[in-house]
């Protein structure tokens, strides 16, 4: 884990405050929000590069596992952010949104880590991370028109045009990139090396210009933000009971429970955030919703992967 990586909530935090100092600055406030959707579209070519696309295929080898983690994302974990929107959120359209939009897209990098350090099996937790990137592109949509359809939020043909622009344009790219280095092998992992820090780093001034440019409706939204806190916790806090009973019902090893809860725990915000700026331009809370959620997201897995590795050393006595 490098120190960026141990350090990401940290840089979301220093991120949004930087952000909204800077936008005070009326030259910087009305210039900001230009700079976020191509921060955005980077940042995900460079993810997309390091996810082992060409490898969706070995998730399909462990039926067992591959069809308990996507039945618990993609049928379960929809149907609980809906139960809990409907909950905590009814009244306000667009945290709505972007809460449902942050649940129903499953993590396809940081899990792996903290899948390393509960001790679970990584290399499971890799098969099956390019199949959850292609089944979220393609159900996010769904998923928001039947969940937040009746909120008139949202508007189709900007939604599909956003999922384009933010996500298959960097996919194909990224796709393409790794045909050519095909044949470099030593140079791809060498440049792909050289490039880890950078989705950290574009997904950071990302949020900075974001805030910049809407800093004033977060400040004047405030008791808004804290309404989304406690869905999540409850979020994590049934997944990840749920994540283990299912486990040992399905008689998984310690190692495969602990990647099976990682992978139904962690939520891909920056693909989230990414759609949500270009399908919802007029709709900024969305967004801003969905920088709340890794900071909380990445303190809580830190502290579930404690409670995996004590479960650990417990069956081991």
């Amino acid at each position: 884990m490098s120190l960026l990586e141990k350090l990401y909530s940290l840089i979301i935090f220093l991120a949004v405050v930087v952000g909204l100092s800077l936008g005070q600055i009326d030259l910087i406030r009305a210039y900001a929000e230009s700079f976020i959707l191509p921060l955005l579209v980077a940042m995900l070519y460079i993810t997309f590069l390091h996810i082992p696309i060409e490898e969706i295929t070995t998730s399909l080898r462990n039926i067992k596992f591959t069809s308990t983690s996507l039945i618990i994302n993609f049928l379960w974990t929809p149907l609980l952010a809906w139960l809990l929107a409907s909950t905590f959120l009814w009244n306000h359209p667009a945290i709505f949104i972007g809460f449902i939009m942050l649940m129903v897209t499953p993590c396809t990098d940081w899990y792996l880590i903290f899948t390393g350090m509960a001790k679970g099996n990584v290399a499971l937790s890799t098969a099956i991370l390019p199949l959850n990137l292609v089944l979220q592109v393609i159900l996010l949509p769904v998923y928001l028109l039947i969940f937040g359809g009746t909120t008139g939020v949202i508007e189709l043909p900007f939604l599909i045009k956003s999922v384009f622009v933010v996500i298959f344009i960097p996919l194909i790219l990224a796709i393409l990139t790794k045909i050519l280095l095909k044949n470099k092998q030593q140079f791809a992992d060498n440049l792909l090396s050289k490039l880890s820090a950078l989705p950290i780093i574009f997904l950071s001034l990302a949020i900075m210009a974001m805030f910049s440019s809407q800093g004033k409706l977060l400040i004047e939204n405030l008791d808004l933000m804290w309404k989304i806190t406690l869905p999540i916790f409850f979020f994590f806090i049934i997944n990840f009971i749920i994540g283990q009973k299912v486990g040992r019902f399905m008689s998984f090893s310690y190692k495969e429970r602990a990647s099976l809860s990682l992978t139904t725990l962690a939520r891909n915000s920056p693909i989230a955030l990414a759609i949500a700026m270009t399908a919802f331009p007029e709709q900024p809370l969305i967004a801003l919703t969905l920088v709340i959620g890794p900071l909380l997201e990445l303190p809580i897995l830190a502290i579930i992967t404690q409670l995996l590795l004590v479960t650990a050393k417990s069956e081991e006595n």
